[in-house]
Parts: C-alpha cells; sequence; structure tokens
C-alpha cells in the first residue's frame, strides 16, 4: 500500500466528518444493505476520490454527504455542523451536465449564482464571465446550450457549480460519458482549477487510473455493501498526465487490490 503523503503537507482541518455512517434500501423485492459503517474524514482544501465496483455504495455516500439522502445510522458533519439537508456549500456535480437547454452558457452559470444573496446584477455577471473564462469558455458564453460539444457542456456545469463558492464540491462520475481524448483534457482543467481554488473535492469513478491522476487520496470500497477497505496516499507531483509511468504504477497496485475484493465476494 502507499503510504507515503502528497509531497505538499496537507491541510489539519477537518471539513467533512462521516462517523459509522449506514444506510439500507427498500425495493419491491429486496432490503438493500447499500453503505456499513463507513467514517471518513475529509481536509479542508484535499481531493479525495471514491472508487469500487458497482453497486458498492459510493454515489449514494455522495448523495449523503449532499444531504440528498440521510443516513440510516452515523452522522455527516461539515465544519463541524450535521448535514441534514442540501446546501449552498455543497454542491453537485453530475455525470450528465444537466443544462437548462432553455438558457444560454452564460445564463445557466447565472442560475448558479442564484445561490448567492447580497448580490447585485452586475456582480453576478462579472462572477459568471470569471468563471466562464476559468474553464475555457466565456467567448460562448451567448451559445445556446444544443451548440456545446458533450465536453464543452461538463466544462459549463463545472463553471456553474464553481460560481456559487461552494466550500465542498461533489462530482458524481462527471466525465463518464465522454470520450477519452476528452476526459484527458478535462482531467488537465479540473487539475489547474482546483490547484488555483484549493476547494474540497469528493470525486466518485469507476476509473483507478483517474481516481490516481486526480486525487490526493484514493479510497477503496469493497462490494456491497460499501465499505471503506483500503486507504492510498498518492504523493505524485501536479500537474498529473494520466499516461505517465508512474501514474500507471500507482494504478495498477490500486487495482490488483481491487480485483482482490472483487474475487473475494464472488467466491464467498
Amino acid at each position: 500500500m502507499f503510504t507515503t503523503e502528497h509531497s505538499q503537507a496537507r491541510p489539519q482541518a477537518s471539513k467533512l466528518v462521516l462517523e459509522h455512517v449506514s444506510k439500507w434500501f427498500q425495493t419491491s423485492s429486496l432490503h438493500v444493505h447499500a453503505l456499513d459503517d463507513v467514517s471518513l474524514r475529509i481536509a479542508e482544501g484535499e481531493f479525495v476520490c471514491l472508487v469500487g465496483p458497482s453497486g458498492c455504495g459510493k454515489s449514494t455516500l455522495l448523495n449523503i454527504i449532499a444531504g440528498l439522502e440521510h443516513p440510516d445510522r452515523g452522522t455527516v458533519r461539515a465544519d463541524g455542523q450535521a448535514v441534514d439537508e442540501p446546501g449552498p456549500h455543497r454542491l453537485m456535480m453530475f455525470q450528465e451536465s444537466a443544462l437548462f437547454p432553455w438558457l444560454t452558457v452564460l445564463g445557466n452559470v447565472l442560475f448558479g449564482l442564484k445561490l448567492r444573496n447580497g448580490m447585485s446584477a452586475a456582480e453576478r455577471r462579472e462572477k459568471a464571465e470569471y468563471f466562464l473564462e476559468l474553464v475555457g469558455l466565456k467567448r460562448f458564453m451567448h451559445s445556446n446550450v444544443h451548440e456545446l460539444s458533450g465536453g464543452m457542456k461538463q466544462r459549463v456545469a463545472l463553471a456553474r457549480a464553481l460560481a456559487p463558492n461552494p466550500s465542498v464540491l461533489l462530482m458524481d462520475e462527471p466525465f463518464g460519458a465522454l470520450d477519452a481524448l476528452t476526459r484527458e483534457q478535462l482531467y488537465g482543467d479540473i487539475q489547474r482549477i482546483w490547484s488555483q481554488h484549493r476547494k474540497t473535492i469528493v470525486f466518485v469513478t469507476h476509473n483507478v487510473r483517474e481516481a490516481v491522476c486526480l486525487g490526493d487520496r484514493v479510497i477503496l470500497f469493497s462490494p456491497h455493501p460499501g465499505r471503506i477497505r483500503e486507504e492510498f496516499a498518492i504523493p505524485l507531483p501536479r500537474p498529473r498526465d494520466i499516461n505517465s509511468v508512474d501514474l500507471a504504477r500507482f494504478a495498477t497496485e490500486i487495482m490488483g487490490v481491487l480485483k482482490g475484493y472483487v474475487q473475494s465476494e464472488v467466491a464467498g
């Protein structure tokens, strides 16, 4: 297991604290145990990636952190306060961009700024244009959503999520539906933006190499019910190239551990 810390010292303050979180779902025919006794601390400004097989509860955990779901057992705290409902300080970005097709690119980002009180129309527009510049889309701000590629739509969704200045950004496989070249470009974008703004990011993915490329830590979940089985600190300097040999070495070891858990589940 990799135990070496990131070359830059990780902040010590805990932004998110999850203690003994468990979750069940009732379907028409099954009682599903999604998460079991998950405890995790995420530091201020840390980029944490959650990795595991399908059905291990990663997205459910992200929804619990967002306040969209409630744990059946355990607690979640953000900045020391209990999380029991959604709030502007914890915003989600999904696999689908979920943009409003009747609004322009600028209109979509401005919509996100409605979460911020006490801002004039001019201040909202200035901030929206800043984040569109940050994601490289300012010249497209008057374009309609249907005129954009998939990667551009995700950039708009990222700008919309960042503009209200959330303290925590929750990302649920945001690049999963994109082609390999577009994903690689976005890996560079998200690393650059994270380095500039140091948001606390919790990122769910099935892609181990993606997790190693982006995360300070990779948290590995076992098959359902989801439990944290391993934590891997990733000490590689940034920006990281997903095709680098060093990154591949980390990803190969983590994938080997993950395969071992999956095989144990099948054998059991």
